[in-house]
């Protein structure tokens, strides 16, 4: 358990907060990531600009995040399941 927690913490690269991994999330380290990313990814569009079809992918820091959200439950919902 200990690699597989180490693999993910520190070397995954996670979609859901913008392929850098929760370790440099936590250390706040994600923010420079993804300004230099931003950038190289400017840097490419501007010199080759018909190699994009449309914008390039979202860098910006992704909100606050859940390890596992709570789904919304409406009425209707709970009143079918009953």
């Amino acid at each position: 358990m200990k690699s597989f927690a180490n693999w993910y913490n520190g070397v995954h690269l996670h979609s859901a907060i913008r392929f850098v991994t929760p370790g440099a999330r936590h250390a706040g380290q994600d923010r420079a990531t993804l300004a230099n990313r931003a950038s190289l990814y400017a840097n490419a569009q501007a010199q080759n600009p018909g190699r994009w079809s449309g914008n390039t992918r979202n860098w910006q820091p992704a909100g606050p995040v859940s390890l596992n959200p709570e789904a919304e439950i409406s009425a209707p919902e709970i009143r079918d399941a009953a």
